[in-house]
């Protein structure tokens, strides 16, 4: 009998999992992870998957993994870092609870997080500096970065970059060899065939007010143009801000060493 009412007592102070709640999980789906994965677990488009139907053991584990770190993804670690171990379980349980995806269905991005609110720079030629070249060897491609006045100056004074703060790039294809290896010129970089657009990102006061504090980066906007310096169409502004989430303490980009070392000369 001591031995059972022990047994008793320490079962009636362990404290029982907290059940998931599928509708709590179904808000915090709604304001970030459909962005990327669609308010109904049907993603936006390739290559992010769909979460649909999923286990939620399955789900638990890789938003765990994610959070920790174990599990390596640029877009994912910083978002999945956010949330709770009850945010987690209910984020699971909810994608859980929904039927499968259709085949080739897709849900439309998040009008508050796709929306861009940069426009091109059309005089950025003559007023810019560039200020860096960097090779992209996994696409292949070469970028040119340019900063107008307001970041340059900022980053010589070692402060953030404020509003007004503009970082651009240019985008090329790289000239590749007879094995298809890029071709590197007399300055190192990747020599350059041909333009394939353009990329930016701009700070201005109240550009962030509609995007989800877990996604948010202050007040700043990213936008991808075509070679007709034209907004892309489908672009999703959702994984530029997962993507530069955790630069907070670098205004949230990820050339800011080589602006200032440009700032300095």
């Amino acid at each position: 009998m001591r031995k059972l009412l022990g047994l008793s007592v320490v079962l009636v102070s362990v404290p029982l999992c907290q059940a998931a709640d599928p509708e709590a999980g179904k808000m915090k789906v709604a304001t970030v992870c459909a962005a990327c994965h669609g308010a109904n677990g049907v993603s936006v488009g390739d290559p992010v998957p769909n979460l649909a139907g999923q286990r939620a053991a399955y789900l638990t584990a890789q938003l765990k993994a994610l959070k920790e770190g174990s599990r390596k993804n640029p877009i994912m670690n910083p978002i999945a870092s956010q949330l709770s171990e009850d945010e987690i379980a209910n984020v699971a349980a909810y994608f859980a609870s929904l039927p499968g995806a259709p085949a080739g269905a897709k849900s439309d991005l998040m009008p508050n997080v796709a929306k861009t609110n940069v426009p091109f720079p059309a005089d950025y030629k003559s007023t810019f500096t560039r200020y860096v070249t960097i090779d992209f060897p996994e696409r292949p491609e070469v970028r040119y970065f340019y900063a107008n006045k307001a970041a340059l100056d900022a980053a010589r004074a070692g402060r953030s970059l404020p509003d007004g703060a503009i970082l651009f790039a240019e985008v090329y294809s790289a000239k590749l060899d007879a094995d298809k290896k890029p071709v590197t010129g007399s300055d190192g970089h990747f020599v350059p065939e041909k333009l394939t657009g353009y990329a930016a990102m701009q700070r201005e006061a109240g550009w962030g007010k509609d995007v989800p504090e877990m996604l948010r980066n202050d007040d700043w906007n990213y936008a991808v143009f075509t070679p007709a310096k034209e907004h892309r169409a489908g672009v999703n502004q959702g994984l530029c801000f997962a993507c530069h989430k955790p630069l907070s303490n670098v205004s949230y980009t990820f050339t800011m060493k080589d602006l200032v070392a440009a700032a300095a000369h």
